[in-house]
């Protein structure tokens, strides 16, 4: 009750004072932004028309989505239905609603098959568990269960995590790895545990982050992209990068994937030792950040700053986050730097600059996939949408 008191109290002088301050979101900019939002969602659906198909990305060059098959193989798939699940709690349009549901129910066969990989976590709970949390429709909720116990397939006790991709176990040697970004499939893991299914997948989720938390990270709090461990006694053999720009830098979006990722595990298990390291985890993510601004590069010890690509979605992600961790808070410094941060980020991310307006039918621009790569450079993704829709709603509904 104290901290809910406090967050309501925070919200209020946020909110008084944003009308002379551009640092914070005014409830009329607020509404505006989520306005935006379905303006962007109604040009794309237009533009998909019947397609089952799920957008992924706008290239520099492009004015449409690019669309990707229903495969379990592209982690992307279940974004797309969980903005769309996010546009209808906030604005209770029912056609909406039609769309959400058909694109969810579009990814139905993915709960049916073998684990692939990590991602069906991102897959079905950003898509099934939006769809369930808005209409409580008991098919979706044996879904993501069905889902959750596919996912624990992959959980090796020896090592004490999930292994990420087992496709790359041969070709790069990596005999278990495990990525950063599956901390965030664990919250579906969490969730299946709390309602109706193995209460083991408790203790598999928090396992995973116990591991993850005592190998996958340097001193200073910054992660690797990738953990690799031996399978024969489970013990950590190196951290490395895959999407970073070296095994020793700070990869935003990878950091952004922590500090959400343990915040919902604090919040999941009320353990305050997974708040002090997200709020570790937190600031020195803050602590790199451009001065007066709130969109990191790609790589914070990329070589070419100024000159490297912006990276959109680690900066949705990490507000979404911020905005979470504002809330569970028990020190109130760190609750109004947490929040004030994570609406200096949506203010930026609202600006011309990174808004994709009438040019695209996505909400955002300059976004950073994969650079090492060379993909998904300089573009929109469907992920840093979600990301966007996220935080804007999870702000809305504390400043009511």
């Amino acid at each position: 009750m104290k901290n809910t008191l406090l967050l309501s109290n925070l919200m209020f002088l946020l909110f008084a004072c944003s009308a002379t301050n551009g640092n914070h979101l005014a409830n009329d900019d607020l509404n505006n932004d989520l306005s935006y939002c379905d303006a962007q969602i109604h040009r794309a659906l237009s533009e998909l028309g019947d397609t089952e198909r799920m957008p992924r990305n706008i290239l520099n060059n492009q004015t449409a989505w690019n669309l990707v098959d229903v495969s379990i193989t592209d982690w992307t798939v279940g974004f797309w239905s969980g903005i769309l699940w996010y546009d209808y709690e906030n604005t209770q349009n029912e056609y909406i609603k039609r769309q959400a549901i058909r694109f969810t129910e579009l990814l139905q066969p993915l709960t049916k098959e073998p684990a692939y990989d990590h991602d069906l976590g991102f897959q079905i709970f950003c898509s099934y568990g939006n769809a369930f949390r808005l209409t409580g429709d008991e098919k979706y909720k044996q879904l993501i269960l069905n889902a959750a116990d596919t996912l624990a397939t992959l959980f090796n006790p020896k090592v004490g995590t999930i292994l990420s991709w087992p496709r790359e176990v041969k070709p790069r040697n990596w005999p278990h790895n495990t990525i950063i970004d599956n901390l965030i499939n664990l919250e579906m893991l969490f969730w299946a545990a709390k309602n109706g299914g193995d209460e083991k997948l408790y203790d598999l989720a928090l396992k995973h982050a116990e591991t993850t938390m005592k190998y996958h990270f340097r001193d200073d709090g910054g992660c690797y992209h990738v953990a690799v461990y031996d399978t024969v006694d489970g013990h950590f053999i190196k951290g490395v990068t895959h999407q970073g720009y070296a095994d020793s830098s700070l990869w935003a979006r990878g950091q952004a994937w922590a500090i959400y990722g343990y915040t919902m595990v604090y919040r999941e298990t009320g353990d305050k030792k997974f708040l002090r390291f997200a709020e570790k985890l937190a600031d020195l993510y803050l602590s790199r950040l451009p001065e007066n601004e709130y969109v990191p590069y790609w790589d914070f010890d990329a070589p070419h700053i100024p000159g490297e690509p912006r990276d959109a979605s680690a900066a949705a992600i990490t507000a979404s986050a911020l905005m979470e961790l504002s809330q569970l808070e028990d020190n109130q410094d760190k609750a109004v730097e947490y929040l004030t941060k994570a609406q200096k980020m949506l203010v930026e991310l609202s600006t011309e600059k990174y808004r994709s307006r009438d040019k695209k039918p996505s909400f955002l621009l300059h976004s950073t996939g994969h650079f090492p790569a060379g993909t998904e450079i300089d573009a929109s993704i469907v992920y840093a949408d979600y990301y966007y829709i996220e935080a804007l709603t999870r702000l809305k509904r504390h400043a009511l």
